[in-house]
């Protein structure tokens, strides 16, 4: 009750913030259940289609970090406008498309730079300015909360309208609620209304230069293993987002049976991330990391190793919606422990470059391997290695490496009260 009592008064921004997140997060998570119709309709391969979803994730990555740059300069409301504008253009496209080219301008270009405006990077950023440090992982971690309800929501709507109507219906149901992604932008931007807190004087973090944080990222050993750490989190889940619809099907599962295994995801995400921003509260968020990405792997073996069911298919959705969205309140607030508020979009672009190109190999590089072998063994077998690695580096790292805070900040005061 304190926290909601200590948010009330920004309430309408955090809620906007999170609105925005939940639909962008969940349409663009719930693209792949029309996949097995689209490809057929318009005679194109898997691989052509993840390609298309490759290209949304690297470009979302790229433009990231600009885009959080270009906060400093003119402010959330413009960015995210424009990010809502090209969403609903992307959706559009996606449905009337005839071939591979309007597919990949429609869910690879123009989706990809409306995630970099709309997505978790953006949102939690809105958030982590909105409410004051006390309170910030949990609120961070009740924006994931909510923005994770989106794939519970869209997932059954899609796959309904999609096999009562056609796949075209269903990705043009999608744009119509991407409408509402315009008021949560425009109440999400009244952050800019709200004063960065008092300069410290320090030039890593109160600095009109993007170049100098930058160069003060990069050259902190935390932040580049959490960064690296990142890939293992794009390449596991989109590749699951992507590729469990075909998955089943190919294993003579009820299509409905992926909707239902994604809107599980969305509903324990809820859990997940507001059990995981309470915990960033009080424990070292790295660490909670590094663990997160293990316990992940493991569901990965468990349910792979053996023929799905749809209760272990339900199951597993549950296990892997909870270490979900966890990922984005930790990261979010380790940045701005490390480097404040001022340039935190940029440097958690920078970071998320990381975490996309990890999705770009975990979409097409699944479609590839399926293409290839008939089966999805070689992909999740890779996808568990990895994981099991970066979640073991960051771990031992947080527990045993340098400190969190850069040296140079580490005589100036808390990071969280830096401008």
């Amino acid at each position: 009750m304190n926290v909601l009592r200590t948010i009330r008064p920004v309430a309408p921004i955090v809620l906007g913030a999170a609105l925005m997140l939940t639909l962008s997060m969940g349409m663009r998570q719930s693209l792949g259940l029309f996949a097995p119709l689209l490809t057929r309709d318009i005679a194109i391969t898997m691989s052509d289609f993840t390609m298309a979803i490759a290209i949304q994730n690297l470009a979302w990555g790229c433009i990231q970090a600009f885009v959080g740059a270009m906060v400093v300069r003119h402010g959330y409301r413009p960015l995210l406008l424009s990010g809502v504008t090209f969403y609903i253009t992307g959706l559009t496209l996606l449905a009337n498309a005839q071939g591979l080219l309007s597919v990949t301008i429609g869910a690879g270009i123009c989706m990809g730079v409306a995630m970099s405006c709309t997505g978790s990077a953006m949102a939690q950023s809105v958030a982590a300015r909105a409410v004051p440090p006390q309170v910030r992982s949990i609120t961070l971690g009740m924006v994931s909360a909510v923005g994770s309800l989106g794939a519970l929501l869209s997932a059954p709507i899609g796959q309904a309208l999609a096999q009562g109507f056609g796949w075209r219906v269903g990705v043009g149901g999608f744009a119509l609620m991407a409408l509402f992604m315009i008021p949560a932008a425009w109440f999400a931007s009244r952050v800019d209304k709200i004063p960065l807190p008092r300069s410290t004087g320090n030039p890593a973090h109160d600095t009109s230069s993007a170049m100098v944080a930058l160069k003060a990222a990069m050259k902190h050993p935390p932040f580049v293993v959490m960064a690296c750490a990142y890939f293992v989190c794009g390449m596991q889940l989109v590749f699951l987002t992507t590729h469990l619809p075909s998955y089943l099907a190919l294993c003579g599962m009820d299509p409905m049976l992926s909707a239902q295994a994604l809107g599980t995801i969305g509903g324990f995400n809820v859990l997940g991330s507001l059990s995981f921003g309470w915990a960033g509260q009080r424990w070292n968020k790295l660490a909670l990391l590094g663990g997160l990405y293990i316990a992940r792997s493991i569901a990965l073996v468990f349910y792979f190793q053996v023929p799905p069911t749809p209760q272990s298919t339900i199951l597993f959705a549950a296990v892997m919606g909870f270490l979900w969205l966890g990922v984005s309140p930790l990261v979010a607030g380790s940045v701005v422990e490390m480097f404040g508020l001022r340039w935190q979009p940029m440097i958690q672009g920078m970071a998320f470059v990381s975490h996309q190109l990890g999705s770009c190999l975990g979409a097409f590089g699944g479609g590839l391997i399926y293409d290839a072998l008939g089966s999805y063994d070689l992909a999740w077998k890779i996808g568990v290695s990895v994981g099991l690695v970066a979640g073991t580096v960051q771990l031992v790292f947080a527990l045993w490496g340098p400190p969190t805070k850069p040296r140079l900040l580490a005589t100036q005061g808390p990071a969280q009260s830096m401008a």
